[in-house]
């Protein structure tokens, strides 16, 4: 009886700036198929710089179509602030296919607000605590999050290494939308 291998992950990083670029390579690293994108040509050379000098493969892309075309996970590293956020996650939600689960670093938006604004709020992530020398991190999941979401998002995340502790989303959701109408 022969084994199949596992399926090979594909994690697009939006934004190639040092945050994206570390993540990326952690990715690379942790083996899975890294699609790197910033509109930014002057990041995307200093992206290629940086990987020339460690030889891992990660393909470097300057549109939001063509990173997540394949994407299993799409992870976006643009400011975090809600409008940047609304406006980078439109986008993915539009050109990434229905399979794909988006997840964003974020220390203090509510994935509850996010996920509301796209057509796939069951495949919304959040992730915290992200940073150099952190041995695990808070996957947030809003109210409609799949289980199939949390364990993608749990393996991704533990096979960079990352102990991985699920949590709803503690946070108070900001946009009106998501306000019952009890509380306006």
């Amino acid at each position: 009886m022969s084994e199949t291998a596992p399926e090979l992950l594909t994690v697009a990083v939006i934004g190639a700036g040092a945050a994206g670029r570390g993540f990326a390579l952690e990715c690379a690293e942790a083996g899975f198929r890294v699609v790197l994108e910033d509109v930014m040509p002057a990041k995307l050379r200093d992206a290629e710089t940086e990987l020339a000098g460690v030889g891992l493969q990660v393909e470097l892309v300057s549109t939001v179509e063509d990173a997540v075309r394949d994407a299993d996970l799409v992870v976006d590293f643009v400011p975090d602030e809600l409008e940047s956020k609304l406006e980078i996650w439109s986008l993915i939600d539009r050109m990434a296919p229905p399979k794909t689960v988006m997840c964003t670093p974020s220390e203090g938006l509510s994935i509850t607000d996010l996920a509301s604004c796209t057509y796939r709020g069951d495949r919304c992530l959040m992730v915290r605590g992200l940073a150099d020398g952190a041995e695990a991190v808070r996957l947030l999941t809003g109210p409609d999050c799949a289980d199939a979401t949390v364990e993608l998002g749990t393996r991704v995340f533990a096979g960079l290494g990352y102990g991985v502790v699920v949590k709803a989303d503690p946070d108070l959701p900001l946009l009106l939308k998501n306000m019952g109408a009890s509380r306006l």
